[in-house]
């Protein structure tokens, strides 16, 4: 198939071990009835019932058993059978058991369980405002969004963070979907969401470089027209595809991306402009800048089907070596002048395995948390007397006005009332 896209982005070297499709997300065929939710909770979606060549509902559970069984022993999986959780992830985790295995990549379980009260200190559980609940959904996104924006006030609240938090609150409870969030944004891509973006600009340089020496026609066409890296790579790259592909294959790419790091987005992100612009005849469709973005953006949804499309990320002749040795030479070449701080990738650490040793090495040497800012609610001032109406009864006009015109009259300053919520950090 990729031969007829025209540009091979394929790697013949590494053995398909992702064919098959227990536990997948395929999308489902069929339109539903107006406002019937699909499957996943898309109102008027189409994802009703299984298309052709989803997997029987025996295989399904035999696949969920084997999820279960390794989530309950992870430590021992981790240490010694990671390659048979990246194979699994490949495959695509059992819908009904994301909201178990997602914490357990990303690491977001044992920094959950190493701050305990963190995320409910950053809800003001004592404020009226925030005793009853207003629904699960817009309340949630808003609780978790919040809760990050004064969890690191230092970075603020980026809007592509929307879309990621969004859905991780499909699978899972607000404090775990908070952690998640946490995790996403300072161990898989620091840099990412913070005022500057310096590390969005890195993996745009990265990127190009990428297409340059895999598919140089796609390159050089993209170049011709004017079209660089971040007329397009933010969206994709910061929201995790969550606006950009059908959410079966957006879930997909999520269950890689927690296992192996960002080295699946990056081979999201060659697929996709390999299928939009392989061929000479697609290539010569985009005369200009607008049809050349208006191709990225109109990939035929049977080709971004989750079994296929992933068939073909998971083929891309990209090695995690690769990716490394392209962000060195990126990053040495990058001005000086780039506003904000320069790119730390080596902060970036590459999937559960590294992270998963990583807090194994933290636990070991004594577990030291980080410091977690503190929001401290200042009780309201006692309520002050009211003033008393001065006595004027048996003095006279003049002597009110020589007192009035006299030195004033010294004593302490009356202090400033401050406000009724007095946070800090």
């Amino acid at each position: 198939m990729a031969q007829a896209l025209g540009e091979d982005l394929v790697q013949t070297s590494e053995p398909q071990d992702d064919s098959s499709s227990l536990g997948s997300d395929s999308e489902l065929s069929g339109p539903g009835p107006y406002r019937q939710a699909d499957r996943y909770g898309f109102i008027g979606g189409s994802s009703v019932e299984p298309g052709p060549g989803h997997p029987p509902a025996d295989l399904i559970r035999q696949r969920e058993m084997k999820w279960v069984e390794m989530t309950l022993h992870w430590e021992k999986t981790m240490s010694r059978r990671y390659k048979k959780v990246k194979i699994q992830c490949r495959k695509g985790i059992p819908s009904a058991l994301r909201a178990r295995c997602w914490p357990l990549l990303c690491g977001a379980q044992v920094c959950q369980k190493n701050s305990p009260g963190t995320y409910q200190d950053r809800q003001f559980p004592l404020h009226e405002m925030f005793v009853s609940p207003q629904g699960h959904g817009q309340q949630g996104l808003l609780q978790v969004l919040k809760a990050y924006t004064l969890y690191r006030p230092e970075q603020g609240y980026c809007q592509a963070q929307g879309p990621v938090a969004a859905v991780l609150l499909m699978h899972l409870p607000p404090e775990e979907a908070f952690w998640c969030l946490v995790q996403i944004c300072e161990v898989y891509l620091p840099g990412y969401y913070g005022p500057h973006m310096e590390a969005v600009q890195l993996d745009a340089e990265v990127f190009m470089a990428l297409l340059r020496r895999l598919l140089p026609r796609i390159h050089k066409h993209l170049q011709q027209v004017g079209v660089g890296p971040l007329l397009y790579l933010p969206e994709w790259f910061l929201c995790l595809f969550a606006r950009s592909l059908p959410f079966p294959t957006v879930l997909r790419i999520w269950d890689a991306f927690l296992s192996e790091g960002a080295k699946v987005l990056f081979r999201v992100g060659l697929t996709l402009v390999r299928l939009a612009l392989g061929t000479a005849e697609q290539r010569m469709a985009c005369p200009g800048l607008l049809e050349t973005l208006g191709a990225l953006r109109a990939i035929p949804p049977a080709q971004l089907q989750e079994e296929v499309f992933m068939s073909q990320v998971h083929s891309v002749a990209l090695s995690e070596q690769d990716l490394q040795r392209e962000i060195r030479v990126q990053l040495a070449q990058l001005p000086k002048s780039l506003p904000g701080p320069p790119p730390q990738p080596q902060a970036r650490l590459l999937g559960a395995q590294a992270i998963f040793e990583a807090q194994q090495l933290a636990g070991a040497q004594g577990g030291a948390k980080l410091e977690v800012p503190r929001i401290v609610v200042q009780p309201p001032e006692e309520p002050r007397p009211p003033r008393r109406k001065p006595q004027t009864r048996g003095k006279t006009f003049h002597g009110l006005l020589t007192r009035a015109r006299g030195p004033p009259i010294e004593g302490t300053p009356r202090p400033h009332r401050g406000s009724f919520l007095d946070t800090r950090f």
